[in-house]
């Protein structure tokens, strides 16, 4: 694994976008100290001893083991916000941290046992992307946002490291919605063939006129042949299991790498990137907040496994643009 530093050109607006995300998630950190009093944590870690594992301290709270994964998300959380301490990390980077005695949180919703639904399903009856598909003023906010957020994201990828898309004749956005990244890449690399993949009530949406092909189709099925895969902020919507298996169908529709093949993938990295406090504390509350959908931010280590397991050999981070970060993804 290679990881790249970009210049600090083009980073005022990244540093704006960070200074507003992290304000606007403070208030998870409100909620995962009230869950933790809720929940007795530090009574439990008192109780073992002064310190404990994270399936230590879910037996003593009586916490489903089905949610370790969620807890050690928020142990993160609070480790980073300096609200928990780490007393040893894993020497392997196969064991369990263990914590000391200091009031550790747990959202409310922990304490079902899975399979139980997100919260966005609960509230609204279904999940994000079928409500898209059934509501069309919920459908328009999302595709805005998602426009937006292309928009302002995509020309600081294209200026820090478009050489990610140099040597590339095709290129399949996978989930690419309206296509805003896609027009983007397009714009700026006129060589690049680019085309759009979505279900076809995001496709029947799609903007007339444009050098972008727009493709129906589901990318739990399948995905059309490309020379390069676009995948935006699409893997944190989904559990490890589902992103193994969209980056499996990425690898069938890709060539191999001496001939080019590479997925790339704009997301967060946990961990990679400036050490600045603010940087570490807004990617792991919006790993709590993206929980919403039974999502999840990945740090360096949980992308390998998904990324290996998919039937990739090799990766290369580039931090570039606010808390996120490009992975080129090689067959």
């Amino acid at each position: 694994m290679e990881l790249s530093r970009p210049s600090s050109k083009n980073q005022a607006l990244p540093d704006a976008q960070l200074e507003l995300w992290h304000h606007s998630l403070c208030y998870i950190k409100s909620m995962a100290l009230k869950s933790a009093v809720d929940l007795r944590i530090a009574d439990a870690i008192h109780d073992n001893g002064g310190t404990g594992t994270l399936p230590q301290i879910a037996t003593k709270i009586m916490l489903h083991q089905s949610k370790l994964p969620c807890l050690r998300r928020l142990m993160r959380v609070l480790t980073v916000t300096g609200v928990f301490s780490i007393i040893e990390h894993p020497t392997d980077g196969g064991g369990e941290h263990i914590y000391g005695l200091t009031p550790v949180s747990s959202l409310l919703w922990f304490e079902q046992e899975l399979p139980n639904p997100t919260l966005f399903k609960m509230e609204h009856g279904r999940n994000a992307w079928d409500l898209a598909g059934h509501d069309a003023k919920f459908a328009k906010i999302f595709d805005d946002g998602m426009v937006a957020d292309s928009s302002f994201n995509v020309d600081i990828v294209i200026k820090e490291c478009g050489d990610v898309f140099h040597g590339i004749s095709s290129l399949m956005d996978v989930a690419g919605g309206l296509g805003g990244a896609s027009q983007a890449i397009s714009k700026a690399f006129p060589h690049v063939k680019c085309s759009v993949l979505d279900l076809p009530h995001v496709v029947a949406a799609a903007p007339a006129g444009t050098n972008v092909e727009y493709i129906a189709g589901d990318m739990f099925e399948s995905i059309p042949p490309a020379n390069a895969i676009f995948l935006k902020w699409i893997l944190h919507d989904w559990g490890d299991v589902e992103c193994a298996k969209i980056l499996k169908n990425c690898r069938n529709a890709i060539p191999p790498r001496d001939a080019g093949g590479k997925v790339v993938i704009f997301d967060m990295v946990v961990g990679a990137g400036t050490s600045h406090i603010k940087h570490r504390e807004t990617q792991v509350l919006f790993d709590l907040f993206i929980m919403l959908v039974d999502g999840a931010e990945r740090d360096e280590q949980e992308w390998k496994k998904i990324i290996l397991e998919a039937g990739f050999s090799d990766y290369k981070i580039i931090p570039v643009v606010g808390v996120r970060s490009i992975i080129q993804v090689y067959p």
